[in-house]
């Protein structure tokens, strides 16, 4: 455990100062050693409505600040046990969706390439589409936790394929996801036709409509996807417009009527045991919501991935 690297206390250090860097744990320069990589891509190139997802990772790490290493209600510490490292923020080309989707594909083949688990903050959702083919490339086709307020399996926008709004066709397209372990939860909201939704599930994706989950705990419903995934390599990634802008207005497609914390954290706690490859967090957009509250619910948020991550110790 002395080894492994520990997130600087605030008993040690106040604070509102020391690294920006998730939870102010070490940036590593080398993936040597890493077990899991915590990286930043600050786009918003790929976003149809509000931009702002560039400031995400920025501010995502400096909410993050607050965070303690131990999960009190679960009783993960995932420091004690993985060798995590803050990598800094991939150089995407701000001018060129392209370009920046090329630049991620293979920045993610290199981390890979070390048996680097890679944990992504957005930046918009359109950089999950590159991160699927490099872990396709590595793993195969995975099975996908897509937590959303939208199914993001639109044909094209303004005539773009390649968009935060066409991902997850684009990955059925290419056999990097497997279809009938794909599930899609908090989807809502309104549409320009049924099929918006309906199209995916005669793909074979699972859907569970945010309407359906309002009440409820989702305790349930993760123990079921964990146990229809068993040992199969899966990817998670967590839109933040997943909640209700009640919780989290910093976005740029807020959908009203959606979950909650408690309900997201319920969610993933539920996941333990899963052959997690990868995840992300994406869509956070600071300059909806100055209160950094939405920034600071997504670092816990991805705090929460980290302890259900493959190799965690529970005390």
């Amino acid at each position: 455990m002395s080894d492994l690297n520990q997130p600087i206390s605030g008993n040690d250090l106040a604070r509102f100062s020391g690294p920006n860097t998730f939870m102010r744990l070490p940036q590593a320069g080398s993936l040597a050693d890493l077990d899991v990589a915590v990286l930043g891509i600050p786009m918003d190139i790929g976003t149809s409505w509000r931009s702002g997802t560039r400031f995400g990772p920025k501010q995502i790490r400096a909410e993050s600040a607050m965070i303690r290493p131990y999960n009190m209600a679960t009783g993960a510490a995932p420091f004690d046990s993985l060798q995590v490292a803050d990598i800094g923020d991939l150089a995407i080309n701000t001018f060129s969706l392209t370009d920046s989707l090329r630049i991620i594909a293979e920045s993610y083949d290199g981390i890979l390439a070390q048996g680097v688990i890679p944990v992504a903050m957005g930046g918009d959702h359109s950089i999950t589409l590159p991160i699927l083919r490099a872990i396709a490339r590595k793993h195969g086709s995975v099975a996908l936790v897509h937590v959303d307020a939208h199914a993001d399996v639109n044909d094209e926008m303004f005539g773009e394929r390649e968009t935060h709004g066409t991902v997850f066709r684009r990955a059925w397209e290419e056999g990097l996801i497997q279809p009938d372990k794909t599930y899609q939860i908090g989807i809502r909201g309104t549409g320009y036709a049924a099929d918006d939704f309906t199209e995916a599930q005669g793909w074979g994706f699972q859907q569970f409509p945010a309407h359906e989950l309002w009440h409820r705990s989702l305790s349930d419903l993760g123990a079921e996807i964990r146990r229809d995934i068993g040992t199969r390599p899966v990817y998670v990634t967590y839109d933040i417009d997943s909640l209700d802008p009640a919780h989290a207005p910093g976005t740029g497609t807020p959908e009203v009527g959606g979950l909650s914390t408690m309900q997201a954290l319920e969610l993933i706690r539920e996941l333990r045991g899963l052959a997690i490859v990868g995840c992300d967090l994406v869509e956070v957009s600071p300059p909806y919501d100055p209160t950094g509250n939405t920034a600071l619910t997504g670092a816990n948020l991805l705090y929460e991935l980290l302890c259900v991550l493959p190799g965690v110790t529970y005390r």
